[in-house]
């Protein structure tokens, strides 16, 4: 696989590299971030490598990521519809503004008008919703939307970070009314955190949205930098915030390391290779902070994982979701097909009915 081995987003006909290019790092602004030389490095090798797919939002570093992504697209005019540029709304920038975030009408058009300003181009290729906005009617943030798709101003339109119940009640509300439908689910996602494969990758495939998972590393955490004899190395900026990984966040980390060593990758790698992989999935997002984090996400491409060791870790990682994901695993084909094979998988019997053959 390469960056130039595109892939279709969810039901449309967008095409996307595999791997999204995450900006949330560029800019200095909050003391996690890239410096502008660093960023544009960064960025342009992306798009040497036939990268395409270029993600960020509003309030990233304060605003300073979609500038620096502008600055870069105005210094190379020709490269702008070439990109599919994607941007976030719902972060409020103006302190004590109760208008300046979230999904109204005035606040997208007024977030969306500051972005195009900052990332100097007059259209989004796809706008995503940031977070729930439980306060706004979903009627109101989506006739917004489609009025913003009519107008030329946004292309496609994502969720990021949604209930299930929510998106699902969104994109069929904009299939009734005939408005843009959601596109794709920007949500987080890796080895370290599953949950959404309880309802929200279902709903992606049932709807034919596609996913974009975040932190695909879990903050660092699988990128083979922390160890149980290093749980919070000197040279990661984020970990005084973040802390050490729990227990049973090692057993997955070592894991992942011991396939790190079968195969001569790197954790990232692995980490990285597993989530590309897996159902429902479209494209990865990474975020890389520098040029050398970049290229060692990168060679998650040339990765292919053994049926093995993909097992091994699907079994390590098991999360626990919530009612009714479990009984209906349990059960469903039981009850369903009364110890029928069907697709070559058998179902066992009901007791009741194997105990005796009367019915009413």
């Amino acid at each position: 696989m390469a960056l130039d081995s595109y892939v279709g987003l969810g039901r449309s006909g967008l095409k996307v590299s595999p791997f999204c290019l995450g900006a949330m790092n560029f800019g200095e602004d909050g003391g996690f971030g890239s410096g502008v030389e660093e960023s544009e490095k960064i960025l342009q090798t992306y798009l040497d490598r036939g990268g395409n797919f270029v993600d960020t939002a509003n309030f990233y570093t304060n605003g300073h990521s979609e500038a620096i992504l502008g600055d870069f697209l105005a210094a190379r005019p020709a490269l702008r519809d070439r990109l599919v540029l994607a941007t976030k709304f719902y972060g409020n920038l103006h302190l004590g503004d109760p208008n300046g975030g979230g999904a109204s009408r005035k606040a997208i058009i007024g977030q969306l008008e500051d972005s195009l300003r900052r990332l100097r181009t007059d259209y989004i290729d796809l706008y995503w919703l940031h977070n729930h906005d439980r306060s706004t009617p979903v009627e109101e943030t989506l006739r917004t939307l489609d009025d913003l798709v009519t107008a030329g101003k946004i292309r496609y339109v994502g969720f990021s970070d949604t209930p299930a119940w929510f998106t699902a009640k969104a994109h069929t509300t904009a299939l009734l009314r005939d408005w843009t439908p959601v596109t794709a689910l920007q949500m987080e996602y890796s080895l370290l955190e599953r949950t959404i494969e309880g309802e929200l990758i279902p709903l992606a495939q049932d709807a034919g949205m596609g996913v974009l998972p975040w932190s695909p590393l879990k903050s660092g955490f699988l990128s083979g930098t922390y160890t149980r004899e290093q749980s919070t190395p000197a040279d990661t900026r984020r970990s005084a915030v973040l802390g050490a990984p729990t227990p049973a966040q090692f057993t997955v980390i070592d894991a992942v390391a011991e396939v790190a060593g079968e195969t001569g990758a790197t954790s990232a790698a692995v980490a990285l290779s597993w989530i590309q992989n897996r159902p429902g999935i479209t494209s990865t997002l990474i975020g890389p902070r520098t040029l050398s984090h970049l290229e060692a996400n990168l060679a998650a491409l040339d990765l292919h994982l053994t049926p093995a060791q993909t097992a091994t870790l699907d079994e390590v990682s098991t999360p626990t979701l919530n009612f009714p994901y479990d009984l209906n695993r349990q059960v469903g084909d039981m009850l369903k097909y009364a110890g029928a094979t069907v697709d070559g998988v058998e179902s066992a019997v009901y007791p009741p009915l194997a105990a005796s053959g009367v019915r009413y």
